[in-house]
């Protein structure tokens, strides 16, 4: 049930003027019946002044008379004859001035991020013109090279639930465009397709010459010197054996012997002069060979 706008000052009326009840008083207003008691004993809202609900056009005269001949009957609210504003229509989205500059960019985040969006839906979601849509995304706005896209929730020109339902929307709307244009492939015509295309010169019911094999390929002729072509299922021929480098001739202890006994000093000494000599005269005919050339 409705009440009065304001229920105290309404009760202090109706406590000073009327012959109701404090029950009927207190349904009427929404308040208790010891609140209204106080008021009428002067100990709740002192001084406060009472609003006449007939003035309001919250009570009608005929209700009051009604009520106050009857103790057991309640009091309603009356209906307002005052004309209502009309519901505004749903058009384009309000945007303040604070935020109008803002909208290129999530123009621009929405034509980049979201290429399924309509330009009606993108209108509607941040508040802008067609004309404006298809400047930014053709790149001619004359603001272009100042445009950042920024995402539009971000920026306070929609909120997140407007934008997933325009997501949401677009995705089945190109869904729906997509399995249109996809042709269904009938079972009667599906094996059909399978076959070969008739050529035009060839007359129905003949029947169609087998294509001729591939040519076999040599594998051998095209192997490079050193390689080796390997079957399936052929072993590998072993390789052959390098030979063998003959030993190094043993010295026999004899021999051993021998060398150990000519190794004297003086002997040493004899084939370090003739090794000296061989050494300067090689030197020497060389010096001379330069001096000539």
């Amino acid at each position: 049930m409705a009440h009065p706008l304001m229920p105290k000052a309404t009760a202090v009326w109706l406590v000073e003027n009327t012959a109701l009840t404090f029950e009927q008083i207190a349904a009427f207003c929404g308040l208790h019946d010891l609140e209204v008691q106080a008021i009428a004993d002067g100990e709740v809202a002192t001084g406060m002044q009472g609003l006449d609900p007939i003035a309001g056009g919250e009570l009608t005269q005929e209700e009051l008379d009604r009520c106050a001949a009857d103790p057991d009957s309640r009091m309603e609210m009356a209906k307002p004859n005052i004309p209502l504003p009309k519901a505004r229509t749903k058009g384009a989205r309000y945007t303040p001035l604070s935020k109008r500059q803002d909208r290129p960019d999530a123009i621009a985040w929405l034509v980049r991020n979201q290429p399924d969006f309509s330009d009606s839906q993108i209108s509607k979601l941040i508040g802008t013109t067609k004309p404006t849509i298809n400047a930014i995304r053709e790149r001619s706005h004359w603001n272009m090279p100042n445009i950042k896209p920024q995402n539009p929730v971000n920026l306070g020109l929609c909120s997140s639930d407007d934008l997933e339902k325009a997501v949401a929307l677009a995705r089945a709307r190109a869904g729906k465009a997509q399995d249109s244009q996809a042709q269904p492939v009938d079972e009667a015509t599906g094996p059909a397709a399978a076959e070969p295309p008739v050529s035009v010169d060839q007359a129905p019911g003949t029947p169609v010459a087998p294509e001729p094999e591939p040519a076999q390929v040599n594998p051998v002729a095209h192997l490079a010197p050193g390689e080796t072509l390997l079957v399936k299922d052929v072993s590998k021929p072993a390789e052959e054996p390098e030979p063998e480098e003959p030993p190094a001739t043993k010295v026999s202890p004899e021999n051993a012997k021998l060398g150990e006994a000519m190794a004297t000093p003086d002997v040493l000494k004899a084939a370090e002069d003739i090794f000296a000599k061989t050494s300067d005269d090689a030197a020497k005919d060389a010096v001379d060979d330069v001096k000539e050339s």
